[in-house]
Protein backbone atom coordinates (compact mmCIF):
# COMPACT_ATOMS: atom_id res chain seq x y z
CA UNK A 1 0.00 0.00 0.00
CA UNK A 2 1.38 3.41 -0.99
CA UNK A 3 1.88 6.21 1.52
CA UNK A 4 -0.83 8.38 -0.10
CA UNK A 5 -3.33 5.52 0.23
CA UNK A 6 -2.45 5.34 3.93
CA UNK A 7 -3.16 9.07 4.27
CA UNK A 8 -6.56 8.57 2.66
CA UNK A 9 -7.44 5.69 4.99
CA UNK A 10 -6.32 7.71 8.02
CA UNK A 11 -8.58 10.54 6.89
CA UNK A 12 -11.57 8.18 6.75
CA UNK A 13 -10.67 6.63 10.13
CA UNK A 14 -10.35 10.09 11.69
CA UNK A 15 -13.82 11.13 10.55
CA UNK A 16 -15.49 7.91 11.66
CA UNK A 17 -13.51 7.93 14.89
CA UNK A 18 -15.05 11.27 15.80
CA UNK A 19 -18.49 10.03 14.83
CA UNK A 20 -18.12 6.89 16.98
CA UNK A 21 -16.52 8.11 20.19
CA UNK A 22 -18.24 11.47 20.79
CA UNK A 23 -21.75 11.19 22.33
CA UNK A 24 -24.42 11.88 19.73
CA UNK A 25 -26.52 13.93 22.17
CA UNK A 26 -23.82 16.62 22.50
CA UNK A 27 -25.25 19.79 20.97
CA UNK A 28 -21.83 21.31 20.35
CA UNK A 29 -20.76 18.13 18.59
CA UNK A 30 -23.81 18.06 16.33
CA UNK A 31 -23.22 21.69 15.41
CA UNK A 32 -19.52 21.14 14.74
CA UNK A 33 -19.91 17.92 12.79
CA UNK A 34 -22.62 19.44 10.59
CA UNK A 35 -20.41 22.48 10.04
CA UNK A 36 -17.51 20.21 9.08
CA UNK A 37 -19.54 18.29 6.52
CA UNK A 38 -21.12 21.51 5.22
CA UNK A 39 -17.69 23.07 4.68
CA UNK A 40 -16.39 19.89 3.04
CA UNK A 41 -19.46 19.77 0.79
CA UNK A 42 -19.14 23.45 -0.06
CA UNK A 43 -15.43 23.03 -0.81
CA UNK A 44 -16.03 20.03 -3.05
CA UNK A 45 -18.92 21.71 -4.84
CA UNK A 46 -17.44 25.17 -5.41
CA UNK A 47 -13.69 24.67 -5.58
CA UNK A 48 -12.59 21.17 -6.53
CA UNK A 49 -13.94 21.16 -10.08
CA UNK A 50 -13.45 24.83 -11.00
CA UNK A 51 -10.31 25.72 -9.02
CA UNK A 52 -8.38 22.79 -7.61
CA UNK A 53 -8.71 20.44 -10.57
CA UNK A 54 -7.38 22.98 -13.10
CA UNK A 55 -4.57 23.83 -10.69
CA UNK A 56 -3.62 20.15 -10.43
CA UNK A 57 -3.55 19.82 -14.21
CA UNK A 58 -1.40 22.96 -14.44
CA UNK A 59 0.96 21.58 -11.79
CA UNK A 60 1.27 18.33 -13.74
CA UNK A 61 1.93 20.30 -16.92
CA UNK A 62 4.64 22.36 -15.21
CA UNK A 63 6.36 19.16 -14.14
CA UNK A 64 6.34 17.71 -17.66
CA UNK A 65 6.50 20.62 -20.10
CA UNK A 66 8.32 23.48 -18.37
CA UNK A 67 12.04 23.16 -18.79
CA UNK A 68 13.94 23.19 -15.54
CA UNK A 69 16.47 25.65 -16.97
CA UNK A 70 13.69 28.22 -17.53
CA UNK A 71 12.51 27.96 -13.93
CA UNK A 72 16.07 28.15 -12.62
CA UNK A 73 16.72 31.21 -14.79
CA UNK A 74 13.90 33.26 -13.26
CA UNK A 75 13.13 31.62 -9.90
CA UNK A 76 16.25 29.60 -9.10
CA UNK A 77 19.02 30.16 -6.59
CA UNK A 78 21.38 31.79 -9.06
CA UNK A 79 18.86 34.22 -10.56
CA UNK A 80 18.96 37.85 -9.49
CA UNK A 81 16.85 38.35 -6.37
CA UNK A 82 15.16 41.46 -7.74
CA UNK A 83 13.95 39.42 -10.74
CA UNK A 84 12.99 36.17 -8.98
CA UNK A 85 11.16 37.76 -6.06
CA UNK A 86 9.42 40.35 -8.23
CA UNK A 87 8.09 37.67 -10.57
CA UNK A 88 7.05 35.42 -7.69
CA UNK A 89 5.26 38.20 -5.82
CA UNK A 90 3.02 39.34 -8.72
CA UNK A 91 2.64 36.17 -10.82
CA UNK A 92 -0.47 35.12 -8.92
CA UNK A 93 -2.22 38.46 -9.42
CA UNK A 94 -4.53 37.23 -12.19
CA UNK A 95 -5.37 33.94 -10.49
CA UNK A 96 -8.36 34.02 -8.12
CA UNK A 97 -7.06 31.12 -6.04
CA UNK A 98 -7.39 30.29 -2.36
CA UNK A 99 -4.74 29.02 0.05
CA UNK A 100 -5.42 25.44 -1.09
CA UNK A 101 -5.63 25.93 -4.85
CA UNK A 102 -2.21 27.62 -4.90
CA UNK A 103 -0.58 24.48 -3.47
CA UNK A 104 -0.35 22.36 -6.64
CA UNK A 105 1.17 25.33 -8.48
CA UNK A 106 3.64 25.88 -5.64
CA UNK A 107 4.59 22.19 -5.63
CA UNK A 108 4.96 22.28 -9.42
CA UNK A 109 7.42 25.18 -9.60
CA UNK A 110 9.29 23.83 -6.59
CA UNK A 111 9.70 20.51 -8.34
CA UNK A 112 11.07 22.17 -11.46
CA UNK A 113 13.83 23.93 -9.52
CA UNK A 114 12.44 27.13 -7.99
CA UNK A 115 14.44 28.27 -4.98
CA UNK A 116 12.86 28.13 -1.53
CA UNK A 117 12.59 31.91 -1.19
CA UNK A 118 10.86 32.68 -4.52
CA UNK A 119 8.62 29.60 -4.16
CA UNK A 120 7.52 30.75 -0.69
CA UNK A 121 6.92 34.27 -2.03
CA UNK A 122 4.67 32.81 -4.73
CA UNK A 123 2.89 30.63 -2.17
CA UNK A 124 2.11 33.60 0.09
CA UNK A 125 1.30 36.18 -2.58
CA UNK A 126 -0.85 34.04 -4.88
CA UNK A 127 -4.05 33.96 -2.78
CA UNK A 128 -3.52 37.41 -1.23
CA UNK A 129 -2.77 39.56 -4.26
CA UNK A 130 -5.22 38.37 -6.93
CA UNK A 131 -6.88 41.28 -8.71
CA UNK A 132 -10.44 40.18 -7.91
CA UNK A 133 -9.70 40.14 -4.17
CA UNK A 134 -8.04 43.56 -4.23
CA UNK A 135 -10.87 45.25 -6.14
CA UNK A 136 -13.56 43.59 -4.02
CA UNK A 137 -11.73 44.61 -0.83
CA UNK A 138 -11.58 48.23 -2.02
CA UNK A 139 -15.24 48.35 -3.05
CA UNK A 140 -16.64 46.66 0.07
CA UNK A 141 -14.22 47.67 2.83
CA UNK A 142 -12.84 50.93 1.44
CA UNK A 143 -10.03 52.12 -0.81
CA UNK A 144 -7.59 52.63 2.07
CA UNK A 145 -7.64 49.04 3.28
CA UNK A 146 -7.73 47.74 -0.30
CA UNK A 147 -4.55 49.66 -1.17
CA UNK A 148 -2.95 48.58 2.11
CA UNK A 149 -3.76 44.95 1.35
CA UNK A 150 -2.13 45.14 -2.09
CA UNK A 151 1.03 46.84 -0.86
CA UNK A 152 1.36 44.69 2.28
CA UNK A 153 0.71 41.41 0.45
CA UNK A 154 3.49 42.04 -2.07
CA UNK A 155 5.90 43.39 0.55
CA UNK A 156 5.26 40.63 3.07
CA UNK A 157 5.47 37.88 0.47
CA UNK A 158 8.96 39.04 -0.49
CA UNK A 159 9.94 39.51 3.15
CA UNK A 160 8.72 36.05 4.14
CA UNK A 161 10.48 34.48 1.16
CA UNK A 162 13.76 36.26 1.87
CA UNK A 163 13.59 35.29 5.55
CA UNK A 164 12.94 31.63 4.71
CA UNK A 165 15.84 31.63 2.25
CA UNK A 166 18.08 33.21 4.90
CA UNK A 167 17.11 30.71 7.61
CA UNK A 168 17.21 27.61 5.40
CA UNK A 169 20.15 28.08 3.09
CA UNK A 170 19.96 25.62 0.22
CA UNK A 171 22.66 24.64 -2.22
CA UNK A 172 21.90 25.56 -5.81
CA UNK A 173 21.51 21.93 -6.86
CA UNK A 174 18.99 21.14 -4.12
CA UNK A 175 16.12 23.18 -5.56
CA UNK A 176 13.56 21.03 -7.30
CA UNK A 177 14.66 17.67 -5.88
CA UNK A 178 11.59 17.29 -3.69
CA UNK A 179 10.04 14.82 -6.13
CA UNK A 180 11.49 12.61 -8.81
CA UNK A 181 12.66 14.56 -11.84
CA UNK A 182 10.56 14.03 -14.93
CA UNK A 183 11.92 13.89 -18.46
CA UNK A 184 11.81 16.92 -20.71
CA UNK A 185 9.14 16.95 -23.41
CA UNK A 186 9.56 18.94 -26.62
CA UNK A 187 6.54 20.78 -28.02
CA UNK A 188 6.29 23.92 -30.13
CA UNK A 189 6.11 27.19 -28.21
CA UNK A 190 2.77 28.05 -29.79
CA UNK A 191 1.20 24.80 -28.61
CA UNK A 192 2.61 25.20 -25.10
CA UNK A 193 1.46 28.81 -24.80
CA UNK A 194 -2.02 27.85 -25.97
CA UNK A 195 -2.09 24.84 -23.63
CA UNK A 196 -1.09 26.76 -20.51
CA UNK A 197 -3.12 29.82 -21.54
CA UNK A 198 -6.33 27.81 -21.80
CA UNK A 199 -5.88 26.14 -18.41
CA UNK A 200 -4.87 29.39 -16.68
CA UNK A 201 -7.83 31.01 -18.39
CA UNK A 202 -10.16 28.66 -16.52
CA UNK A 203 -8.79 29.92 -13.19
CA UNK A 204 -8.91 33.55 -14.31
CA UNK A 205 -12.50 33.36 -15.55
CA UNK A 206 -13.56 31.53 -12.40
CA UNK A 207 -12.47 34.54 -10.36
CA UNK A 208 -14.36 37.11 -12.43
CA UNK A 209 -17.50 38.71 -11.01
CA UNK A 210 -19.65 38.12 -14.10
CA UNK A 211 -22.88 36.36 -15.01
CA UNK A 212 -22.65 32.70 -13.96
CA UNK A 213 -23.94 31.40 -17.28
CA UNK A 214 -21.27 33.32 -19.18
CA UNK A 215 -18.62 32.33 -16.68
CA UNK A 216 -19.33 28.60 -16.86
CA UNK A 217 -19.75 28.75 -20.64
CA UNK A 218 -16.28 30.30 -20.98
CA UNK A 219 -14.73 27.82 -18.55
CA UNK A 220 -16.35 24.89 -20.35
CA UNK A 221 -15.15 26.24 -23.70
CA UNK A 222 -11.58 26.57 -22.41
CA UNK A 223 -11.72 23.02 -21.02
CA UNK A 224 -13.01 21.58 -24.31
CA UNK A 225 -10.37 23.53 -26.25
CA UNK A 226 -7.68 22.10 -23.96
CA UNK A 227 -8.92 18.56 -24.52
CA UNK A 228 -8.99 19.05 -28.30
CA UNK A 229 -5.49 20.53 -28.25
CA UNK A 230 -4.20 17.53 -26.34
CA UNK A 231 -5.93 15.06 -28.68
CA UNK A 232 -4.67 16.59 -31.92
CA UNK A 233 -1.28 18.04 -30.93
CA UNK A 234 0.12 15.79 -28.20
CA UNK A 235 1.75 12.41 -28.62
CA UNK A 236 0.16 9.58 -26.66
CA UNK A 237 3.24 9.18 -24.46
CA UNK A 238 3.32 12.92 -23.73
CA UNK A 239 -0.31 12.90 -22.64
CA UNK A 240 0.33 9.87 -20.45
CA UNK A 241 3.26 11.61 -18.72
CA UNK A 242 1.14 14.71 -18.06
CA UNK A 243 -1.78 12.74 -16.63
CA UNK A 244 0.55 10.62 -14.49
CA UNK A 245 2.13 13.74 -13.00
CA UNK A 246 -1.31 15.25 -12.35
CA UNK A 247 -2.46 12.04 -10.66
CA UNK A 248 0.67 12.03 -8.53
CA UNK A 249 -0.06 15.55 -7.26
CA UNK A 250 -3.71 14.62 -6.69
CA UNK A 251 -2.89 11.57 -4.56
CA UNK A 252 -0.46 13.60 -2.50
CA UNK A 253 -2.54 16.73 -1.93
CA UNK A 254 -6.25 15.89 -1.98
CA UNK A 255 -6.50 13.60 1.11
CA UNK A 256 -4.66 16.18 3.23
CA UNK A 257 -6.75 19.04 1.89
CA UNK A 258 -10.04 17.27 2.57
CA UNK A 259 -8.89 16.36 6.08
CA UNK A 260 -7.85 19.95 6.79
CA UNK A 261 -11.11 21.42 5.45
CA UNK A 262 -13.10 18.98 7.61
CA UNK A 263 -11.15 19.91 10.76
CA UNK A 264 -11.47 23.65 10.02
CA UNK A 265 -15.22 23.26 9.57
CA UNK A 266 -15.45 21.30 12.82
CA UNK A 267 -13.66 24.06 14.76
CA UNK A 268 -15.49 27.02 13.19
CA UNK A 269 -18.70 26.87 15.34
CA UNK A 270 -16.57 26.80 18.48
CA UNK A 271 -15.27 30.29 17.66
CA UNK A 272 -18.26 32.67 17.77
CA UNK A 273 -17.88 35.98 15.96
CA UNK A 274 -18.79 37.88 19.13
CA UNK A 275 -15.79 36.50 20.98
CA UNK A 276 -13.42 37.14 18.09
CA UNK A 277 -14.58 40.74 17.64
CA UNK A 278 -14.21 41.31 21.38
CA UNK A 279 -10.51 40.46 21.27
CA UNK A 280 -9.74 42.41 18.08
CA UNK A 281 -11.59 45.60 18.86
CA UNK A 282 -8.40 47.58 19.43
CA UNK A 283 -5.26 48.08 17.40
CA UNK A 284 -2.79 46.60 19.85
CA UNK A 285 -0.28 43.76 19.73
CA UNK A 286 -2.68 41.23 21.24
CA UNK A 287 -5.56 42.13 18.92
CA UNK A 288 -3.42 41.90 15.78
CA UNK A 289 -1.83 38.66 16.93
CA UNK A 290 -5.20 37.05 17.66
CA UNK A 291 -6.47 38.16 14.26
CA UNK A 292 -3.40 36.76 12.49
CA UNK A 293 -3.60 33.41 14.30
CA UNK A 294 -7.33 33.12 13.66
CA UNK A 295 -6.84 33.89 9.98
CA UNK A 296 -3.91 31.49 9.68
CA UNK A 297 -5.74 28.43 10.98
CA UNK A 298 -9.21 29.00 9.55
CA UNK A 299 -10.08 28.19 5.95
CA UNK A 300 -11.40 31.01 3.76
CA UNK A 301 -12.43 30.05 0.24
CA UNK A 302 -11.69 32.54 -2.54
CA UNK A 303 -13.02 36.04 -1.70
CA UNK A 304 -15.12 34.85 1.27
CA UNK A 305 -12.76 36.55 3.72
CA UNK A 306 -14.21 39.91 2.62
CA UNK A 307 -17.88 39.45 3.71
CA UNK A 308 -16.67 37.68 6.87
CA UNK A 309 -14.41 40.63 7.64
CA UNK A 310 -17.22 43.06 6.83
CA UNK A 311 -19.37 41.38 9.49
CA UNK A 312 -16.53 41.47 12.04
CA UNK A 313 -15.85 45.17 11.36
CA UNK A 314 -19.55 45.88 11.90
CA UNK A 315 -19.18 44.22 15.31
CA UNK A 316 -16.28 46.50 16.25
CA UNK A 317 -13.15 45.00 14.73
CA UNK A 318 -10.34 47.57 14.46
CA UNK A 319 -8.62 48.41 11.16
CA UNK A 320 -5.23 46.95 12.13
CA UNK A 321 -6.51 43.46 13.01
CA UNK A 322 -8.71 43.63 9.90
CA UNK A 323 -5.65 43.98 7.66
CA UNK A 324 -3.80 41.29 9.64
CA UNK A 325 -6.69 38.91 8.92
CA UNK A 326 -6.69 39.87 5.22
CA UNK A 327 -3.00 39.00 5.00
CA UNK A 328 -2.82 35.79 7.04
CA UNK A 329 -6.28 34.43 6.20
CA UNK A 330 -6.10 33.95 2.42
CA UNK A 331 -2.46 32.82 2.48
CA UNK A 332 -2.73 30.18 5.20
CA UNK A 333 -5.23 27.62 6.46
CA UNK A 334 -5.11 24.33 8.27
CA UNK A 335 -5.52 22.32 5.02
CA UNK A 336 -2.80 24.48 3.48
CA UNK A 337 -0.40 23.74 6.37
CA UNK A 338 -0.89 19.97 6.10
CA UNK A 339 0.08 20.00 2.44
CA UNK A 340 3.00 22.43 2.87
CA UNK A 341 4.38 20.07 5.49
CA UNK A 342 4.21 17.27 2.92
CA UNK A 343 6.21 19.35 0.42
CA UNK A 344 8.65 21.19 2.70
CA UNK A 345 8.80 19.16 5.91
CA UNK A 346 7.74 19.97 9.47
CA UNK A 347 10.51 22.39 10.40
CA UNK A 348 10.17 24.65 7.35
CA UNK A 349 6.38 24.62 7.67
CA UNK A 350 6.46 25.72 11.31
CA UNK A 351 8.86 28.55 10.49
CA UNK A 352 6.79 29.63 7.47
CA UNK A 353 3.52 29.71 9.44
CA UNK A 354 5.23 31.61 12.27
CA UNK A 355 6.66 34.18 9.87
CA UNK A 356 3.29 34.79 8.21
CA UNK A 357 1.65 35.32 11.61
CA UNK A 358 4.42 37.59 12.90
CA UNK A 359 4.69 39.74 9.78
CA UNK A 360 0.91 40.01 9.40
CA UNK A 361 0.69 41.13 13.03
CA UNK A 362 3.34 43.81 12.46
CA UNK A 363 1.66 45.01 9.25
CA UNK A 364 -1.65 45.27 11.09
CA UNK A 365 -0.05 47.30 13.88
CA UNK A 366 1.54 49.71 11.42
CA UNK A 367 -1.67 50.13 9.40
CA UNK A 368 -3.71 50.75 12.54
CA UNK A 369 -1.42 53.65 13.45
CA UNK A 370 -1.67 55.35 10.07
Amino acid sequence: MEKNDIYFLLTILFVFGILYFVPSNSSWFRSSILSAFDMLHDYAQKHVLTCLLPALFIAGAISVFVKKDAVLKYLGHKSKKIISYSIASISGAILAVCSCTILPLFAGIRKRGAGLGPAITFLFAGPAINIAAIFLTSSVLGFKIGLARAIAAISLSILVGLTMALIFREKAEQGGLIMQESKEVQLSKKVLFAFFGLMIGILVVNGLQINNFIKYLLMFSFAIATVLLVIFKFHKETTKDWLNETWGFSKTLLPLLFLGVFIAGFIMPLLPEEIISKFVGQNNLFGNLISSVFGAFMYFSTLTEIPILQALIAKGMASGPALALLLAGPSLSLPNMLVIRKVLGTKKTIVYVSLVIIYSTIAGLIFGLI
